[in-house]
């Protein structure tokens, strides 16, 4: 078998932080703009910044933690949004904004869903 570039690429998952980041966009837009903004600069003393943020380009259980339980004044998505669908918009903040971080891959998400909440929980659809 004869790996071209294309090939190799998709093999070592290099497509998938586009992908991820284009669809999570508009999960972002319908599920995060209100608080966060549609910048990332979030409301100084209300909603914090993702862009620049350490915490969103840092180590992903934090971010999924948070997107999975809420936080603070941030609502728990765990019923909201399923695990791919949580990759993406989290992939999107991470990426976005002059944001360093790496994906977010549903499997991460469905690892700490398992161990945050019981059976309220949303699985990953299959594609």
């Amino acid at each position: 078998m004869r790996l071209t570039i294309p090939t190799l690429a998709v093999a070592l998952g290099l497509c998938a932080a586009p992908a991820l980041a284009a669809d999570g966009k508009e999960l972002y837009l319908d599920n995060c703009a209100a608080c966060h903004q549609p910048t990332g600069k979030g409301i100084p003393g209300a909603f914090p910044a993702l862009a620049g943020s350490k915490l969103a380009q840092g180590d992903p259980k934090e971010p999924i933690t948070r997107v999975l339980k809420g936080r603070g004044g941030m609502p728990a998505f765990a019923s909201e949004l399923n695990d791919l669908e949580i990759a993406k918009v989290l992939t999107y903040a991470r990426v976005t904004w002059g944001n360093k971080g790496k994906p977010v891959q549903p499997a991460q998400v469905t690892a700490l869903r398992t161990g945050a909440k019981g059976p309220t929980t949303k699985p990953a659809l299959a594609h």
